[in-house]
């Protein structure tokens, strides 16, 4: 089985976002109620890992917060992940800004498509990482590289944060909010994330 990877710089960001989430204090309670090392809280040593080590981390952070906040946490892993786009369209290279910048002179129909193409291209570590496809009039975003779910079981899907990230790019190219639901999860047995985007016939 192929070792996961997640981009270094993207564990970055979203450890910057989860610190502003819940604060530093609940951070660091985060992490002891983990038993992880207190230094995770701090984005100035992520230098020295890598994708695969960084992949861990994510997953491993964000089962964390479920722990420490029970169902509480998928309100707060959805609000990272929303507040997480930004920040990564903001880090982005010139090219996929510039895709940015045109899709959304697009007309709306075209654009929750070429939003969710852009959003893998941001996400993935390396290409084929995450595709969109068309399902009959909706949309599905196939995470095949899955790194929340590494190394995690639970009976129900706990991608929040890509949940998050899905709802704000689609919220920021059409500035509507859109029916999105985890189908399949890795952490729940399954062989990839999926997520269904209900469009129901919408322009």
């Amino acid at each position: 089985m192929a070792q996961k990877e997640f981009p270094v710089r993207i564990l970055r960001r979203f450890i910057e976002t989860l610190a502003d989430e819940i604060g530093q204090d609940a951070f660091s309670a985060v992490l002891s109620k983990a038993d992880l090392p207190r230094e995770w809280a701090n984005p100035g040593r992520l230098s020295a890992l890598n994708d695969a080590q960084a992949a861990e981390e994510y997953a491993s952070l964000q089962s964390a917060l479920r722990k420490y906040y029970g169902r509480g946490a998928r309100g707060i892993l959805l609000r990272i992940g929303a507040n997480l786009w930004g920040r990564l369209l903001n880090d982005s290279s010139f090219g996929i800004k510039a895709q940015a910048s045109l899709l959304r002179g697009l007309p709306k129909s075209f654009r929750r498509k070429q939003a969710l193409d852009l959003l893998a291209r941001v996400l993935g570590a390396k290409r084929g990482d995450i595709t969109v496809h068309t399902l009959d009039l909706d949309l599905l975003l196939v995470d095949q590289a899955s790194p929340a779910a590494l190394n995690q079981s639970d009976e129900a899907p706990v991608c929040f944060v890509t949940h998050g990230l899905i709802r704000e790019c689609l919220f920021w190219a059409t500035g509507e909010e859109h029916d999105i639901e985890e189908r399949a999860c890795c952490a729940a047995g399954a062989r990839q994330c999926e997520f269904k985007i209900t469009l129901g016939g919408r322009p």
